[in-house]
């Protein structure tokens, strides 16, 4: 069975086609980064109509690409939550339009179950059962993987996600949307050792994360480095001794003030911080669970530093593996749903909608996946 999928939970608007048989057959994406970078993050109302403009053509792309009509259909995917809520009901209604027209059943799939199952698109594949770190923008979770749709949450953050903490953080320091690979970026040209930052929850005997405490530190240190580079100024110009900024807001304008190397070594050592606590957890994780197979998915698994040092981490560890999704899968894309779904059939694990109405869920919790498909 070929099925289409569709993607359009947040600033992605992905297409794709998957065979129960073959496997991944075509995709086509299209990132609003450009656009939503001119206000610094998403702007949920413009990605919703930028949705709108994308799908259609990109849906023409990937039949074409595929040499396949609509005939050879079997089925219609989609991302049925979390997301943003206008944003999932664009690839929601296109999907269930699509199926009403040509007569076939609708799935809907978890956004997260697409990020944990994208690195069985890769060679070699992972196999059942494995721990999982599932580390995006919006979620950062420690997952046991037993099959399709048997999914134990063993960990999540309590506050702010990984990726989150690289976009605030990297906000801080004035660099640009998305900022968590921008600070990446950055990050090579800094020493991580200049700047002594939290780690918080490392040492807890729990897997959950938290992020909060280190953007806390990070906002005081560029404060620190903001007034001194303002007291530099101020002190040559013989016109007085600067404030700190008073703000969170007023420290990122300023950001630009502060030399680039006091940025870079700030940078290298943040995003040594959020790895360290990812590495720690999940090795632990791990170990604790006795399993030997380790999958890494989500928009922060492309991190460089964060694949190094798990597979550091892991070369100790008696026959562990690390596996990671392709560099163009671990952010959003239409690939991972449609893929979804087809192992999703092939585990006899779909539950299809022929009837065409339907809903979305902007909060869906990955463990109450089974009790809630038939929504869709």
């Amino acid at each position: 069975m070929i099925i289409l999928g569709f993607e359009s939970s947040c600033d992605e608007t992905g297409v794709a086609l998957a065979c129960t048989e073959r496997g991944l057959l075509a995709h086509a994406l299209h990132s609003q980064i450009a656009m939503h970078g001119e206000y610094g993050g998403v702007v949920p109302e413009l990605a919703s109509r930028d949705h709108i403009r994308r799908v259609v053509p990109l849906t023409r792309q990937v039949l074409d690409g595929a040499g396949l009509s609509w005939r050879d259909l079997g089925a219609v995917a989609y991302t049925a939550g979390p997301g943003l809520g206008g944003a999932l009901l664009v690839g929601a209604s296109v999907a269930q339009s699509v199926a009403w027209a040509h007569g076939l059943p609708t799935l809907g799939i978890h956004h997260l179950e697409g990020h944990l199952l994208s690195p069985l698109l890769a060679e070699p594949q992972p196999t059942f059962p494995f721990l999982a770190l599932l580390v995006s923008g919006g979620h950062t979770q420690i997952m046991k993987v037993s099959g399709v749709g048997e999914y134990e949450l063993l960990g999540e953050t309590l506050d702010d996600a990984a990726g989150e903490a690289f976009d605030k953080t990297a906000k801080l320091m004035g660099l640009p949307y998305p900022g968590g690979p921008a600070l990446a970026a950055l990050a090579e040209q800094g020493d991580e050792h200049a700047v002594q930052l939290p780690r918080p929850m490392l040492h807890s005997h729990d897997y959950d994360f938290s992020f909060s405490g280190l953007k806390t530190a990070v906002l005081t240190r560029m404060r620190q480095l903001t007034a001194a580079a303002a007291h530099e100024r101020e002190t040559a110009s013989h016109d007085g001794i600067a404030m700190v900024p008073p703000s969170t807001a007023d420290t990122a304008a300023a950001a630009w003030t502060v030399p680039l190397q006091a940025r870079a070594d700030l940078a290298a050592a943040t995003q040594a911080a959020i790895v360290d606590v990812l590495v720690a957890k999940a090795v632990r994780a791990l170990k604790d669970e006795g399993l030997t197979r380790l999958v890494v998915a989500g928009g922060v698994g492309a991190n460089k530093r964060l694949r190094r040092k798990l597979q550091d981490a892991l070369a100790s560890v008696h026959n562990a593996e690390v596996f990671f999704p392709p560099l163009e899968f671990c952010t959003d894309n239409g690939a991972m749903i449609a893929f979804a779904a087809a192992l999703r059939i092939n585990a006899g694990k779909a539950q299809f909608n022929t009837d065409h109405a339907f809903t979305v869920r902007p909060r869906w919790p990955l463990d109450q996946i089974e009790a809630s498909a038939e929504l869709f």
